[in-house]
């Protein structure tokens, strides 16, 4: 089968960062389904391994989390699926991931597509409607409110980076089934609309002090924050803004986190939250089976029109040049809303 891979750790214009092979086609066995991929989506998470996981010598790493496709084959314990199933999925950061023609994945994360999306517009959205999901629910403790509640609550939560692939989902949950007041933040135009297009109430400026933008609001004082990128350049702020009990959830890795006076959290009583998604199948969690839930409430909440991919562009078929170009540009940090590629 055909697949992209990398063999060493390298810039990634370099020719060799990432290159076309061929593979044995896996089969399916235990709780597994044998899916033909039909789409994939670009995250950070694939440069970071890139740049950081170099394979053991001599082997190849296939990155690759975000799929759409078709089930073509079944382990013998699985229960959820079938032969035929149309499904998406974020996948295990353990096992080869989804740059391949077919790819092994635990029924247990593999959530039904959403009828109404192409397959592309499909795969953009499982790691970050994850990521989100969790990091709403679990980790902030967001109430959740049914579909069409008239609900609104107390809670004011502030999304650092809310235009990027997770900012994007996230915004668009807490619009479709909480309460929550939802402020984004975004520095250029055009990443501003897309906040705004997304469901965000109100939209600041992350390149200017956050406090004034919000105070001139007049809705309160922030109760939660998703903070999704340069959590170290934002800790102090998020501390002055916060009300007391309140909660900090971030997914990036800050470079000088270690060196952060946690200790002024606890005079507020605030509370500080590492999402990372891949934790339930990296340590066979006992709820592993929460992420196939969750993406099946998510694809409903697509299909009956609530959230809306957040696919930003199509670099077209899955090929190495074509990943090469999806990293660069997810490196320079400049793309508005997510990457996919679409057949071999």
């Amino acid at each position: 089968m055909k697949a992209v891979a990398y063999s060493k750790s390298l810039p990634i214009h370099d020719p060799d960062s990432l290159v076309d092979i061929e593979l044995p086609q896996p089969e399916a066995t235990g709780r597994d389904l044998l899916v033909k991929i039909k789409a994939i989506a670009v995250n950070p998470v694939d440069y970071k391994v890139r740049q950081f996981m170099p394979p053991t010598e001599g082997e190849q790493r296939v990155l690759g989390w975000d799929a759409v496709g078709e089930v073509v084959s079944v382990g013998e314990n699985v229960a959820q699926f079938q032969v035929g199933d149309q499904v998406y999925y974020a996948g295990d950061l353990n096992r080869q991931g989804a740059n391949a023609e077919y790819q092994l994945v635990d029924e247990r994360i593999v959530g039904r597509k959403p009828v109404s999306l192409s397959d592309a517009e499909a795969a953009a959205l499982p790691l970050t409607a994850i990521t989100a999901w969790e990091m709403l629910f679990e980790h902030l403790s967001i109430q959740q409110e049914g579909l069409n509640s008239s609900t609104v609550s107390d809670e004011v939560i502030l999304v650092v980076g809310a235009a990027g692939g997770v900012g994007s989902i996230f915004v668009q949950i807490a619009k479709a089934i909480t309460g929550a007041t939802i402020i984004g933040t975004a520095s250029r135009e055009s990443s501003q609309a897309w906040v705004k297009k997304m469901g965000a109430h109100h939209v600041v400026d992350h390149s200017k002090p956050l406090q004034p933008q919000i105070e001139a609001l007049g809705i309160g004082p922030v109760t939660h924050v998703a903070s999704l990128n340069s959590s170290d350049s934002y800790f102090e702020q998020y501390v002055e803004l916060l009300a007391p009990f309140g909660k900090i959830a971030l997914i990036d890795d800050p470079e000088s986190f270690k060196s952060l006076n946690v200790m002024q959290l606890k005079f507020k009583s605030l509370s500080l939250h590492f999402e990372f998604m891949f934790a339930r199948s990296m340590f066979n969690a006992a709820d592993i089976a929460e992420q196939s839930h969750l993406l099946n409430h998510v694809a409903e909440l697509v299909d009956k029109g609530h959230i809306q991919t957040t696919a930003g562009k199509n670099l077209g078929i899955i090929t190495a040049e074509h990943l090469q170009q999806a990293h660069a540009e997810l490196e320079s940090g400049t793309s508005i809303g997510k990457i996919v590629l679409e057949g071999f």
